[in-house]
């Protein structure tokens, strides 16, 4: 499966993060960017479904339309999905900029919107002590 981070320059610069699930481009909206280091934790908004096909969309979003602004994509690539419930989503990222597991943990609902924290997790296991 594919995912995808857009550099995304409306309003407010923030980074969206789409994970293919269903058919659709799954996303939110990253307001500091996708966590690099273990223990980094950051607010994600979900928002709603993008076509596949906006996974390879660079380009500006006229004024006067949602989102309106200037979309690069940042990081592209595959990941796994390595658990999915109502309100936790754990994946493994193969991207140029980000690799390794993430979790998406849903913690509030709130007029309609899902508010999710977005970290790094630690890689496999930890080991334990002989």
């Amino acid at each position: 499966m594919i995912f995808v981070i857009h550099e995304h320059f409306a309003s407010h610069h923030h980074f969206d993060l789409r994970l293919e699930m269903d058919g659709v481009l799954k996303s939110w909206a990253v307001p500091k960017q996708v966590p690099a280091l273990i223990g980094e934790k950051n607010l994600a908004v979900e928002v709603e479904d993008h076509p596949l096909e906006y996974s390879s969309f660079e380009g500006e979003i006229p004024e006067g339309m949602y989102g309106a602004g200037r979309v690069s994509i940042w990081d592209s690539g595959t990941y796994r999905l390595l658990e999915r419930t109502e309100k936790k989503i754990v994946i493994d990222l193969a991207g140029k900029q980000r690799s390794g597991p993430y979790v998406l943990l849903q913690f509030k609902e709130e007029d309609g919107r899902r508010f999710w924290l977005l970290f790094r997790k630690q890689n496999g296991t930890p080991r334990q002590k002989v």
